[in-house]
C-alpha cells in the first residue's frame, strides 16, 4: 500500500522548503501521511475514487475538479496532493505518532468555568474530525481543491 509521492519527490520537497528531514523512514512516514489525508480530507475531496470503495488511496479520482472549475485528470493524482502528504510525513518523522490520537468518548472534554475563566467550543466539537489534528499548512496547500466545508448537503438554484 503506497503512498502519495515518491521518496525522491518526498527529499526534493523537502529541500525546497528548506526542511531538515528527521531520521526515519521516509517511505512509512509518506504512507502514514496519506492515511492521515484521506481520512482527514475525505468528504472534502471532489469527485470519486476512480476504482470505488475498494481503491486504497482516495486519488485518483473521477469527476474532480478544482475550486476554479479545471477538471482534474482521473488518472492522475494532483500535485498538491502530493505536496501535502509530504507535509504530513513530515510532521510524522518529527513527532511519531503525531497524527495517531486514541481516546475514548468518556475522555472528551471542555472547559465550561474556572472562576471566571470560560472555553467556548469554536471549532467542530462532535463527528469524526472533531479530535483529528488539523495543520494549517496542509490546509492552505490543499485548499485550492477541496470542496468547501460548509456547503449544505442540498442546494437548490431557481
Amino acid at each position: 500500500m503506497p503512498g502519495y509521492g515518491d521518496d525522491a519527490g518526498f527529499q526534493a520537497y523537502a529541500d525546497a522548503n528548506g526542511y531538515t528531514v528527521p531520521a526515519g523512514t521516509v517511505a512509512a512516514a509518506r504512507l502514514r501521511g496519506s492515511v492521515y489525508l484521506d481520512g482527514h480530507y475525505y468528504r472534502r475531496w471532489p469527485g470519486q475514487p476512480t476504482d470505488g470503495i475498494d481503491q486504497e488511496r482516495s486519488w485518483p479520482r473521477k469527476g474532480a475538479v478544482d475550486r476554479y472549475g479545471n477538471a482534474i485528470p482521473s488518472s492522475e493524482v494532483p500535485q498538491r496532493v502530493i505536496n501535502a502528504s509530504y507535509e504530513a510525513a513530515l510532521l510524522e518523522m518529527k513527532t511519531p505518532g503525531f497524527f495517531s490520537k486514541t481516546f475514548t468518548e468518556a475522555e472528551r472534554k471542555v472547559l465550561t468555568q474556572v472562576q471566571n475563566i470560560r472555553w467556548t467550543v469554536t471549532g467542530e466539537s462532535k463527528g469524526d474530525r472533531a479530535n483529528s489534528l488539523t495543520s494549517t499548512v496542509i490546509d492552505n496547500i490543499l485548499a485550492p481543491i477541496l470542496v468547501p466545508n460548509d456547503l449544505p448537503a442540498a442546494l437548490i438554484v431557481s
